[in-house]
This record gives C-alpha cells, structure tokens and sequence, in this order.
C-alpha cells in the first residue's frame, strides 16, 4: 500500500510539474491557427503537437479560452476546426448552424452524451440534462408534460412577483437610501436562487435579505459544487482530478462534503414529499411525484439538475443584460416607452405588476434580452460524443469515439451568421414589423435545440422580463466600471468573475 501510494504521489507529481511548464512555456505567446486535414482539404485550426495534442495550445488559452476559441472558429471558411487530444479520441468544435443542426436533430441519435458526463455525475448523477436513452426520454416525457401546463408558468410568476416585492424591491431601496454598493450579479444569483428553489420543491431558502448577503448553506455549497466540477470539465489533464478524488484532498475533498450538504438537503425534503404524497403541492418535484416516480436517487438529481439550470442560467443572462443596458440607455429608453404603451392600454398604475399575457406582449423587451443572451449565452458550449463515424454538413469528418462542441458564444459573434455588426448588441436586429421575429434554434442553440430543447424557455423569459421591469420602472441601476468589459469565470455557467458592482436610485414615477 505504501508502494502505491509513493508510486501515486510520484506520477501526480510528474504531471503537476509538467503542466505549470507547459503553462509557463507557452503563456507569454498566444499560438495563431495553424494547419490541419478536414475532409482532405487544408484548412486553419488548433494546432497540433506531437503527443500532446492541442492541449498545450489550450492550456496557454485556458483563461481567454471563450475569446480563443471564437478567434480561431471565425478565421475558417466552415467555423469548424479539430482539436487533437492525447490519444485518438479528438474533438470537432463548430459555430456552423448546419453543423449544429445535424448533431442536434437530422441525426440526433449519433451523438449522446455519452462518457463525458462523468466528471459531472457525482454532482447531476442521472439526472434530465445528464441522461441518455431510456432514462432521458422517461424524464423528458414526464417535464414536457409539466412544462406545457398554464398552471406551472402562473405558478412560476407568482414566485417570482412575491419576491420581487417583499425582497428584491426593498433591498434595492435601502440600498438606494444608503448608497451602498451592491454587486448586483450576487443578488441576482440570490433572486433565482430563491425562486428556484420554490419552483423545484416549494421550499425558500432565503438567500435574499435586505440585510446583505445571506446565501444559504445549501446555495454556498451548491455554488462550490458546480463550481469544482467545471474544474473537472476544464482540466486540461483529467486523471488529476481522478487522483485527488481517490485521496480525498484539495478541490475533491471540497466537491465530496458540498455533495453531501446538498444531498442531505434534497433527500429530506424528498423524503417528507413522498410521505405526504405530494398532495397540494404544485412545485416540479411534487409533480414527479404525481407522475409515478419515487426513486429517492432519480428524484434528487431531477432537482439538482433543474436547479443548476433554473438559477445560474437565468442570473447570468440578466446580469450582462444590464451590464450592456448600462451602455445602452437608447435600450432602455425603448424598454420603458414600450411598458407605458402597455399600461395605458391595459389600464394598470405605474408600479403595478405584469401578469404573463403582458409581459408576452413586451417584444422589444424579448428582442432586448434575446440579444445579450446571444452574445453571451449563460450556457457558453455543449458537447456530444459520437457513436459511429459521420461526415458534417461542412464535409469535416468525425470519427467513432471522437466528441463533438458547438460553441453558441462563437456562433453570437460570427460574421457569417449574424452579419458584420455581429459583436455590437443591437436588439433592433430581432425586431421585424414590431414583432420580435423567432430565430431558428440551430443559428441560436442559446435554449439548445432539436429534440433535448429547453422546456424552461419561455419561463426563463417571464422571469427575466419581470425582473428587468422592476428595476428599471423603479429605480436607475449605475455600473461603477461600465466601461470595463467583465471578465468570466470557467463554469458551467457564463458568470461574472468579479461580480457586477453598481449604485441604485430610484426613480421618480
């Protein structure tokens, strides 16, 4: 035992040291596009060094990893290009909507999820957003059926409008009052956090006080827990992470007691559902319920899965929303002539809170949120792997056992799909006829597409058109670095990496 373990600390050793090499020997120089083979045809990618891949590529990249990776994608005539790992099992990248299209729909059953959903499955287990096959269908069978009732959306509302007036609007105001700073992406994620939670399996956790921050110990360690597991993702050497799992050390041993807060949180609360039968209850977990299911462990990573999903994506697309309305005060100029129009010819006070059919009615709104989250998709890329050999669209040839990514915050930012001005936020863009024109999902997967599309989508909508309204109907949200583009943080989700500091004030209505 002492034997391996030397032998262990050894190895890790070996390639800890050869990782901060490689870092140090390429950080100064970020490595231009060079040559590789698609299709028999010469075209610009990552490029490839012998017996490391692309990785060393990478790992100079890996904190502009968004910005790399687009540049390289938008130098080629497909926006398609190979990454070569260690190994034989290399990996397509794309920000070609036909591609997308093929993988996600024309042959949808190619390309599961398949083995790179392990270093997520300690944390998403099996849940719908981690599931292949059988186990998918039976959960996406039993969401769509949820999703698509009018009862769940006004469910979801009037959430969202109870904690927007005995929270949100009370801390904005003593903020206001004060002049305190506050880092708006923080209570932002505390909102949707709270919201969530209550749609998942009606319980508050509070994380939104007007006393400051009081994330709860199930949001810090949810928070710490998806956090560490985009390092997994992210570690350009995954046998690391694997050792430290194994000794229980650093980030894993972080991962394993976060797991167990949150486990031990959703059990308890599954547990006192299924003995109540769920009756009277109309959150999703109750819902499940009704519908059959009673697995303890399905039913936990059902709702894991949909928090992850409901609360960081929905934080992350209003938080660079407002960032880019701080730029933009035409926008919200626009946003707000809109509302009034609604008002007047809904009859409804200034204040008042909007029912759903209102809020469907605010296109420019819709156009407006469309166009942060194009250019800065909350869930940034996706990837599949591959079961048999394929040709794309494009003529790029993927083989069995390869893995394929279709990068959405490239595709916001390609001159071949979105035109020219394809990095400016320009909301007028959606807009045809007053109308805020649909766009299809394969040029815009920011909702995914084909068959595993967001069911949540047009609930991400209401809540954030009722969240932007009441903040800028009632008060003026001031960026203290507007000028300063956000940097972002490596997880599964496109947040702020220091946050979004701002001032308020309200407005005289």
């Amino acid at each position: 035992m002492a034997l391996f373990l030397l032998s262990s600390f050894l190895l890790l050793s070996f390639f800890l040291s050869l990782y901060r090499i490689l870092q140090y020997s390429l950080s100064r120089s970020k490595t231009k596009p060079t040559t590789a083979t698609v299709a028999g045809k010469t075209n610009h990618g990552f490029k490839r060094y012998p017996f490391f891949g692309s990785i060393p590529q990478y790992l100079a990249n890996r904190d502009r990893f968004m910005e790399w990776t687009t540049g390289v994608l938008s130098s080629l005539p497909g926006n398609t290009a190979i990454f070569y790992s260690i190994g034989s099992s290399h990996c397509v990248v794309t920000a070609n909507p036909s591609n997308v299209e093929h993988i996600l729909k024309t042959n949808f059953h190619n390309y599961p999820k398949g083995g790179i959903t392990i270093p997520l499955e300690d944390f998403l287990g099996r849940g719908i957003f981690n599931a292949d096959g059988p186990q998918w269908m039976l959960q996406r069978k039993i969401a769509s059926y949820v999703f698509n009732r009018r009862s769940l959306r006004d469910f979801v509302l009037e959430n969202v409008r109870n904690e927007i007036q005995t929270r949100l609007v009370p801390l904005l105001k003593a903020a206001a009052e004060t002049g305190r700073v506050l880092d708006l992406q923080d209570v932002l994620e505390r909102f949707a956090f709270d919201n969530v939670c209550k749609v998942a399996f009606n319980v508050d956790p509070r994380c939104l006080g007007v006393d400051g921050p009081g994330k709860s110990g199930f949001m810090r360690a949810f928070q710490d827990a998806s956090t560490i597991i985009t390092g997994r993702v992210m570690d350009g050497f995954p046998y690391v992470w694997n050792i430290k799992k194994f000794f229980n050390v650093g980030s894993e041993k972080k991962l394993r007691e976060s797991i167990q807060i949150v486990r031990g949180f959703v059990d308890g609360i599954i547990r006192k559902r299924l003995e109540e039968k769920s009756e009277g209850y109309e959150d999703l977990l109750s819902r499940f319920i009704g519908a059959g299911e009673n697995s303890l462990d399905l039913l936990r990573d059902v709702a894991v899965s949909f928090i992850l999903a409901g609360s960081d994506t929905t934080s992350s697309g209003l938080s660079w929303l407002f960032w880019q309305l701080s730029l933009h005060p035409n926008v919200v100029d626009n946003i707000r002539l809109e509302a009034e129009a609604i008002r007047a010819r809904r009859g409804k006070r200034a204040g008042d809170m909007y029912d759903i059919d209102e809020l469907r009615e605010m296109n420019y709104m819709h156009a407006a949120i469309s166009e942060a989250l194009r250019l800065y998709p909350p869930v940034p890329t996706d990837i599949k792997a591959c079961l048999e050999d394929d040709v794309l669209p494009d003529g790029t040839v993927i083989k069995k056992g390869w893995f394929i990514y279709y990068h959405s915050y490239a595709m916001g930012r390609m001159a071949s799909v979105w035109g020219k001005d394809c990095e400016m936020f320009r909301p007028e863009r959606w807009m045809e006829n007053g109308k805020c024109r649909q766009e299809s999902a394969f040029r815009y997967p920011v909702f995914h597409a084909g068959p595993r599309i967001c069911l949540g989508k047009e609930m991400a909508y209401i809540q954030m058109k009722a969240t932007v309204m009441c903040l800028i109907e009632q008060f003026k949200v001031e960026m203290l670095e507007k000028e300063k583009t956000p940097r972002y943080l490596q997880s599964l989700t496109l947040r702020m990496k220091d946050g979004l500091r701002v001032r308020v004030k309200e407005r005289n209505v």
